[in-house]
């Protein structure tokens, strides 16, 4: 079993081929059995452990684990931490063991700019980013993929010092970012809001979202946590999901529905549909968007297929 160091797992994972990865992928045939979901408590610290198969008909099998420890932020760790067992689906023979971190930061960004392809409007300019984390660092340069007109990017995060020190990198990269103090303006300022956090109260509330904006929420992935108030799927608002399971792990969408301001059979779509041509996307200019994600192993799997087929084998080495 060949190990790939976060570098290598890195190397063949560029937006411009992960992204079209994930629109095939979920045209596609995988196979995705629901994922194990369990607590551990240990004293006082609380995690979360996810536990996500996936096969292909391409012969591919993987296994990620994801371990999510809130609290770790206050230990100056990251939240996040996971790895990728990928697997010769037809004799289920181990292949190569990845950094998931990288699969799964990448791939989550990847799937939001993919929702952001059909459901962003094509002349989105102002991108807001609301958190400092693995996934939320990327998000520009995904996003500038499928919009590449993005030529302002603001970032908000609940420690400033946080948010100013990626706008500083991303300035260094020679984005036009800033650090915002104040989240209403910046929200009626932006063209897509994009949020990568692990909140558990909403931080975004629908009367600030402008005509026409696209709101993408790809941090929350459990009941418990949420970014958005119930109103940002209120009246104006067309809903859009990765998943059906969206609609059942979702705090956000959850509360929605549970407020009123959503029905389930008002889901638009799935990402499965749009990406098979079976429902539309955005339709006008003026219209409000929202894309819910919680994650689905077929990306996972997309990805690290990728990365296996860049090491020039293919399944059966």
């Amino acid at each position: 079993m060949q190990i790939l160091d976060a570098a290598a797992t890195r190397a063949p994972l560029g937006f411009e081929r992960l992204v079209p990865a994930l629109q095939d992928a979920f045209a596609g045939n995988i196979t995705v059995p629901a994922r194990h979901v369990h607590q551990v408590q240990v004293g006082q610290d609380v995690g979360t452990v996810l536990i996500m198969p996936a096969w292909s008909e391409a012969g591919f099998m993987g296994i990620k684990t994801v371990n999510i420890w809130p609290g770790n932020s206050a230990r100056g760790l990251p939240g996040l931490h996971s790895s990728y067992l990928l697997y010769d689906a037809g004799t289920g023979v181990p292949l190569a063991m990845m950094d998931g971190d990288e699969i799964t930061s990448r791939r989550t960004a990847a799937a939001a700019a993919l929702g952001a392809s059909f459901l962003a409007r094509d002349d989105a300019r102002r991108l807001l980013v609301l958190g400092t984390g693995r996934v939320a660092r990327m998000l520009p340069a995904a996003m500038r993929h499928v919009r590449p007109g993005i030529d302002e990017v603001m970032v908000w995060n609940h420690r400033f010092e946080g948010a100013q020190g990626l706008a500083a990198a991303w300035r260094a990269e020679g984005l036009n970012a800033t650090a915002v103090t104040n989240l209403e303006p910046a929200v009626r300022h932006a063209d897509i809001v994009s949020c990568a956090t692990l909140s558990t109260t909403p931080l975004v509330q629908g009367e600030w979202l402008a005509a026409g904006s696209h709101l993408d929420l790809i941090g929350s992935f459990t009941p418990q946590m949420r970014e958005a108030a119930p109103d940002c799927f209120g009246p104006g608002a067309r809903t859009f999901v990765d998943t059906e399971e969206a609609l059942k792990k979702s705090g956000d969408l959850l509360d929605a529905m549970a407020a009123g301001h959503l029905r389930e059979d008002a889901v638009q779509a799935t990402l499965f549909q749009l990406c098979k041509g079976e429902r539309s996307g955005r339709t006008g200019a003026d219209e409000r968007t929202v894309f819910k994600a919680v994650g689905n192993a077929l990306e996972d799997l997309a990805a690290a297929t990728l990365v296996w087929q860049a090491q020039g084998k293919s399944v059966s080495t």
